[in-house]
Parts: C-alpha cells; sequence; structure tokens
C-alpha cells in the first residue's frame, strides 16, 4: 500500500516553466513591440494530487471548479465512480473530520479520497429528543456523520461511528439530501418508536480499523490554510484563487460554525463563512435576517440564531464598543 505526503511540482528538465510551457536556457526574448496591445498573463494550471485514503497509487487532477467535478476528476483517475465517493480530507487518510475538504483547497494540500466500503443497519429507538448526531454533506449528494457527542443515544451504540454516510431512514433514501434536511428529518422522528438507520462506512485499511471516532475539537478546525492562497470552489461560476481567512475571520466562523450545530445538528464550515460574509455587510439583524432569506431561505434559520450570528460577527467576545 502507497502513501504520499505533499509533493513538490518541479519544472521539467531543459529550462524553466512559464505558464505551463518549457523554455530552452538562454534564448533572448523577442523585443515586445510597444504599439501592440498587451495580453493579459494566464495563470499556471493549479494540478492537486490525489489518493484513495484505503491505499492507492498517486493521481494528478486539475480543470475543476466545484466539488462534484472534483469527484468527477478523482474517479477519472482512479477508474470508479463518482458517486463511490463519500468525502475527501485533506493531508491525512484517516476518518478526521477536523480536516474534511469544504470549499476551499490550499494550494499544497494533498486530497485523500473515502469510498464506500460496507452497508450497515443499525436499530435505533429514540429516548430523548436529541440523538447525539451532528450532520454535514459532502456536495454531491451524501449526508455523513460528523460528530458523536459523548453519553448520547448515538454513543451508545457502538456499530455507529463518524465518518459513516446516511443512506436511508427506515427504508427511505436520504442520497441527494443536504445535511439541513436530514438533521431535520432525525429531529422530527417520534419518541420511544424505533426506526432504522441504514449507513455506509468508508472503505478501511488495516491500520485503520478499529478507529471508531474523534469527538474532540481542535481550535483550528473547519480550516484549509492559513494565510495562503487558497483555491475557492463555487456551486456556480469558476474556482476562483484568493487570499486565506484573517484569524479574525476564522474565529467567527468557528463561532458561526458552532452555532450551527447547537440550533441546527450540522457542522458545515463553508456555510459558516458565507454567513460571515454577509454578517460583516449587513448593519443590523433584520438586514442580515433578509439577506439570508433571501439566498439561504431553504435553511429556515431561527430568528434567534440570526442575531446570534450577528453579534458574533459584528460585536465578538472582547469587543468594548
Amino acid at each position: 500500500m502507497q502513501r504520499a505526503g505533499r509533493h513538490g511540482r518541479q519544472p521539467p528538465e531543459g529550462g524553466p516553466m512559464e505558464n505551463g510551457v518549457g523554455q530552452e536556457p538562454g534564448t533572448p526574448e523577442p523585443p515586445a513591440d510597444p504599439a501592440a496591445p498587451r495580453a493579459p498573463r494566464a495563470r499556471p494550471r493549479l494540478v492537486f494530487h490525489t489518493q484513495l485514503a484505503h491505499g492507492s497509487p498517486t493521481g494528478r487532477i486539475e480543470g475543476f471548479t466545484n466539488v462534484k467535478e472534483l469527484y468527477a476528476k478523482i474517479a477519472e483517475v482512479f477508474d470508479i465512480s463518482p458517486t463511490e465517493i463519500l468525502f475527501c480530507t485533506l493531508n491525512t487518510h484517516k476518518v478526521d473530520m477536523q480536516k474534511l475538504l469544504g470549499g476551499q483547497i490550499g494550494l499544497e494540500d494533498f486530497i485523500f479520497a473515502h469510498v464506500r466500503g460496507e452497508t450497515k443497519e443499525v436499530e435505533v429507538t429514540k429516548t430523548e429528543d436529541a440523538l447525539g448526531l451532528t450532520i454535514t454533506d459532502n456536495g454531491a449528494g451524501y449526508a455523513f456523520i460528523k460528530r458523536i457527542k459523548e453519553g448520547s443515544i448515538i454513543n451508545r451504540l457502538q456499530t455507529v461511528c463518524v465518518g459513516d454516510s446516511i443512506e436511508a431512514i427506515n427504508d427511505h433514501t436520504i442520497v441527494g439530501c443536504r445535511h439541513y434536511e436530514v438533521a431535520r428529518m432525525l429531529r422530527e422522528l417520534p419518541r420511544a418508536q424505533p426506526f432504522t438507520l441504514r449507513l455506509v462506512q468508508p472503505k478501511k485499511a488495516f491500520d485503520m480499523i478499529g478507529q471508531r471516532t474523534r469527538t474532540s475539537k481542535s481550535p483550528g478546525e473547519g480550516t484549509v490554510a492559513s494565510g495562503k492562497e487558497t483555491l475557492r470552489l463555487r456551486t456556480q461560476g469558476p474556482a476562483v484563487l484568493e487570499e486565506g481567512p484573517s484569524p479574525s475571520e476564522e474565529e467567527a466562523a468557528r463561532q458561526v460554525d458552532d452555532l450551527l450545530e447547537s440550533y441546527m445538528g450540522i457542522r458545515d464550515s463553508e456555510l459558516a463563512s458565507t454567513m460571515v460574509e454577509a454578517a460583516k455587510g449587513s448593519p443590523s439583524v433584520a438586514q442580515l435576517a433578509q439577506g439570508l432569506d433571501s439566498v439561504l431561505g431553504e435553511f429556515a434559520f431561527p430568528q434567534e440564531f440570526v442575531a446570534e450570528v450577528w453579534a458574533a460577527v459584528c460585536h465578538p467576545k472582547g469587543d468594548k464598543r
């Protein structure tokens, strides 16, 4: 089984690289025509290295603008279906929810794709309102478990693990549903009535067998890079290069992500970053609520949640104003 860390990309023999084209050393450049319009400088092609998390040769991918296209590129390299990919982590082959690929990829990040493993069914009896699950999704139709609360109903079921994709609830498939929809379905299940979860676990290598969960939360959760350029993937339009978030923006996004978990039972670092941007441009809670409703109305955010988001971004703790 082959593993790899970050790989540096070297120019080919014969000269330096200029936008992906080799130049002969010592070749003089032709004189520029001052009257000719100056063509915009093209960006070099961005190439990322990738492996299957349970073990594979290293592949190279490029030319994607969103998560679905990224999965398609990875699938093409390894000759699998894109629907086999549950989620991706950055710079680790482990099922580490603190290293999930979201909407941004650092230019030096190494991508590990976690693919479908065994399917399992578990019967759950809801003895409390909260099951103790935090749900996220991969942006391509699969919702999966990001966190299991210690001492909760789900925590007592040893067969349920962080990283498991939720494929069906009581034989009703939820493939294609967003994480907030799945969280809502689970909240609305009646108490004292057993229900069945059909789960798909990520395929594991031998050194990963026995790893059940990681519930601790580190200060850097949800971040991909700090202070360096990242490739930001967009749902619509091309991917763009931009500087990484500032420390204050990272802290605000973490607080909003915590609020998403507290109010809605989901974690979504990219959604949290989007809400931070919206709150920064909103002079009041009412205007933030109106803005969120216009672009994220399907979430049906409670008014008190919106107020806490605005306070976290515009009046962070320690702000004396």
